[in-house]
């Protein structure tokens, strides 16, 4: 499908602008990799303090990057496959509360006005324009989706009324329904809570209730991260393979499973929280292992998948045929495969870390420790991160008309990266059930040896191994900056089009249960309903309502210099 002018340029700019600031983001996390291992023992690089940089690596990264790319390739995908336009008028609005939203948060942590992590539930405070800005970008984000995407797959739907819905409009369908529903409650706490807070209209705080209503969402968002990328696994891994997709139904299952078991799961990241209910805490705790449900459907069918694929160019044997998977491959578009196999192995490890995050005694051992780090790098930095790469690189070829640059480079990328982040992993969950805390800057306390206090030692050996890992990720990175670069710069060779490999079924039976998404929603409210009704009323009730200053301007907190070196022990 061809696409021209402002079209053209909306797409162009939503995988591009983003991707800029990602630039920035990974180079403030390999500082914050190697100033934790006591490497860089320095409160600050280039005037952005350690925790500034923490915060515009996690939300530049986790927020920005992942919801842009969301909205461009759900873009893409709608028209690809409805082969309908665009609403040029509706992409527009879109994109000017997206780009708008993005520069006033990013100026708010750029001057040092917005230092409170990703996670930004109260009681930390950041200056208003932060929290408008971040607003704007996610009101931005849901544009498309209302008044674009659902009134063109109404249209299909009356054209063709017999049909079913394409598998890769109703994962995009059901990862957008996923994110209108979980950034509800997150505006709650902006709108009423954090806004006041920051414009000095309150003087009182209930932190229980913000992350209670933080984790609604930021749990939640870990799989409108994953929805895009098994969108790609489903659709297109399977043809890059070289077969089919296995089952057609068994794909549309695993979609609708994320949508109903995804969203109720958050007071799993508050288990030492007070002020809720063990018994709510346990019941959350077992709808996150019901996550594990459509993964592992997802595990079994694309491995189905890649067996086929395997097998149609000649493999033989209980694994022999792995050996006929295209790892590296310059051939038309089989390149990608690199990128989604090496995120599927990353994946592997989140997922087994995942399993002891969600357990309810387990997760005491590893909560706010070094292992959640390594986990994360594993789930968003692994399968997320690189099927996002991969096809930020194809998208932008696609877009331009051109030949992806510096093949070989652009298939070194992914490996380098999935190596570096298996290191990280490993280092980082030893350290974390020896008890290194996550976030904090530990290069300049517990790993500095002047530091009779506090100095662990026995941190030393694996903070250098995570160091290593993290270094071998960002020259990953580099290596896929070259290509990047080189394909957005080069001369265009043919019309500006999206076309994605899609891949047939082998199994596509109509199965009525997996066909309509309204019963699915139903039901997610329902269940919503049910899990997060009383635990925030015991939120409101409960949770200890205190003062705060509210956001203090950075004038008047300046602290000299010299006084953070005595404080910090800086050498």
């Amino acid at each position: 499908m061809q696409v021209k002018g402002a079209t053209r340029f909306i797409l162009l700019s939503q995988l591009i602008i983003p991707f800029i600031l990602l630039i920035l983001g990974v180079l403030l996390g390999l500082y914050q990799v190697l100033a934790r291992a006591g490497i860089i023992r320095s409160a600050d690089i280039f005037g952005i303090n350690y925790y500034q940089g923490l915060t515009l690596h996690g939300v530049i990264n986790a927020i920005v990057f992942t919801t842009f790319f969301a909205v461009a390739f759900g873009n893409a995908i709608m028209m690809h496959q409805l082969k309908r336009p665009l609403k040029v008028g509706v992409q527009w609005v879109s994109w000017l509360l997206m780009v708008g939203g993005t520069l006033m948060a990013a100026w708010a942590m750029l001057t040092g006005r917005a230092t409170v992590l990703y996670t930004f539930y109260l009681p930390m405070v950041a200056h208003w324009t932060f929290y408008v800005g971040a607003t704007l970008l996610l009101i931005g984000s849901l544009v498309p989706y209302f008044f674009d995407w659902i009134p063109n797959t109404l249209a299909w739907r009356r054209e063709n009324p017999k049909a079913k819905l394409p598998l890769a409009v109703l994962g995009n369908l059901v990862n957008f329904t996923l994110w209108f529903l979980i950034i509800l409650p997150l505006a709650v706490t902006v709108l009423f809570q954090m806004l006041p807070m920051s414009l000095g209209l309150s003087s009182e705080v209930n932190p229980l209730l913000s992350r209670t209503l933080f984790w609604f969402f930021g749990h939640a968002l870990v799989y409108f991260w994953l929805l895009p990328s098994y969108i790609m696994l489903y659709t297109m891994l399977p043809k890059l393979a070289g077969g089919k997709l296995y089952s057609d139904p068994a794909a549309r299952l695993a979609f609708l499973l994320f949508l109903l078991f995804s969203i109720p799961v958050g007071l799993h990241h508050q288990y030492t929280e007070g002020g809720l209910s063990s018994g709510w805490k346990l019941w959350q705790a077992f709808l996150t292992f019901m996550v594990a449900l459509p993964s592992f459907i997802t595990a079994f069918t694309v491995a189905a998948s890649l067996e086929h694929g395997a097998r149609q160019n000649g493999g033989q044997g209980l694994f022999g045929w792995w050996g006929k998977l295209p790892y590296w491959s310059k051939e038309g578009d089989r390149w990608l495969f690199a990128y989604f196999i090496s995120g599927l192995i990353l994946f592997l490890f989140g997922g087994i870390t995942g399993i002891i995050n969600a357990s309810y005694s387990l997760n005491l051992i590893v909560h706010n420790t070094a292992w959640i780090v390594g986990h994360f790098h594993t789930t968003v930095g692994g399968l997320v991160a690189l099927s996002f790469l991969g096809m930020t690189l194809y998208l932008v070829a696609q877009l331009r008309g051109v030949e992806i640059k510096a093949k070989p480079f652009a298939l070194a990328a992914p490996y380098l990266w999935m190596l570096g982040f298996v290191i990280f992993e490993i280092a980082l969950s030893i350290t974390g059930l020896q008890g290194a805390p996550r976030r904090s800057n530990i290069g300049i306390s517990y790993l500095d040896p002047t530091n009779e206090l506090l100095y662990r030692p026995d941190w030393l050996f694996w903070s250098h191994v995570g160091a290593l890992g993290g270094t071998l990720a960002v020259v990953g990175f580099l290596s896929y900056l070259v290509s990047f670069v080189g394909t957005l710069f080069a001369k265009p060779v043919r019309a500006s089009q999206i076309d994605f490999p899609i891949a047939e079924a082998v199994h596509d039976a109509p199965t009525p249960l997996v066909v309509n998404l309204r019963p699915w929603v139903t039901a997610t409210l329902a269940l919503i309903a049910v899990s997060y009704t009383y635990p925030v009323y015991e939120s409101m009730t409960r949770g200890i309502i205190t003062k705060s200053p509210g956001y203090q301007s950075i004038e008047n907190n300046l602290v000299p210099q010299q006084t953070l070196r005595e404080q910090t022990k800086l050498p």
